[in-house]
């Protein structure tokens, strides 16, 4: 039983944090765009400032991203104790 447990847990976990493309609103695409740009940069050249301008701008686009309301976002903990509330019952 816990294997079952695991495994619809992965499938919850990526199935909540993962957004429906349809419905996402075209400032979010570009944030997301962005973070993709930044993800896939050389950083190797960049200095230590500049590393540290992409670091933010990356956890400011992430915040916005998570504060603007689209889609539901439940860790893996919180289905953890959902499910074990759940087993309780």
């Amino acid at each position: 039983m816990v294997s079952l447990g695991t495994f619809s847990l992965a499938n919850a976990s990526e199935s909540a944090a993962t957004p429906i493309t349809n419905e996402i609103p075209a400032e979010i695409t570009v944030m997301l765009n962005r973070l993709e740009e930044i993800k896939d940069m050389d950083k190797s050249s960049l200095t230590r400032s500049e590393k540290k301008d992409l670091r933010i701008e990356v956890r400011e686009i992430k915040k916005e991203v998570r504060s603007s309301g689209n889609g539901l976002y439940i860790s893996a903990g919180a289905i953890i104790v959902i499910l074990l509330i759940l087993l309780i019952i």
